[in-house]
């Protein structure tokens, strides 16, 4: 018997962005590792094949486009922001902030505002687009482990979501980061820890 109840499940795509996945892409030199070791974009795009089979609600949780002028004044800039500001992360209108090819929206698939630092769900309409869909249970997959990922997955739980996440549907700058969310971070407040063929697997149960 899945542990899903697959009408009030969500599958969320955090930051799938050129300049995370695509080779050319701003932090591709840094992902490039773990978003190949993990195989993470022939996995999301298997677990997206999937769970529109099966009718699972697709949602996509972007960061924010980055434009020249948007941390004037900030009172408070943390490490992302101000990575985000050196490079004009994710760029508006520019290639780097497209999702990759492999993984682009369908007819269907919902879109959240974009998020300003790690969480999905802070300062964003996520929660009440899952709501308003009946959602009670949230897999994560995506960019970057340590951050967003980490960041969503906690969130969700304290609004009282089911949390999955997906372990090789994720990656990071580096493996010690995709180690101390798997390892250390998810097992202390997540609900499970799944590999790509494994949800696959109990979704068709």
């Amino acid at each position: 018997m899945s542990l899903y109840q697959l009408q009030k499940t969500a599958l969320i795509l955090i930051d799938p962005f050129n300049d995370f996945l695509s080779e050319g892409g701003k932090l591709y030199p840094v992902t490039k590792e773990t978003v190949e070791g993990n195989k993470v974009v022939e996995n999301i795009k298997k677990l997206l094949t999937a769970a529109r089979e099966k009718k699972i609600q697709i949602v996509y949780a972007p960061h924010r486009h980055t434009q020249k002028n948007d941390y004037l004044n900030w009172k408070f800039m943390a490490p992302s922001h101000l990575g985000s500001k050196g490079i004009t992360l994710f760029e508006k209108n520019s290639w780097g902030a497209e999702f990759h090819p492999d993984l682009i929206m369908q007819e269907g698939d919902l879109l959240a505002q974009n998020h300003w630092t790690a969480s999905g769900f802070a300062n964003t309409d996520l929660d009440f687009l899952l709501r308003q869909h009946n959602i009670e249970q949230i897999v994560l997959v995506g960019m970057r482990a340590n951050t967003c990922i980490d960041s969503t997955a906690r969130y969700g739980v304290e609004l009282g979501y089911h949390v999955t996440l997906i372990k090789d549907g994720i990656g990071a700058f580096n493996w010690e980061e995709i180690k101390a969310t798997v390892e250390t971070n998810f097992p202390n407040y997540g609900h499970v820890l799944s590999s790509t063929e494994e949800f696959i697997a109990n979704i068709n149960n």
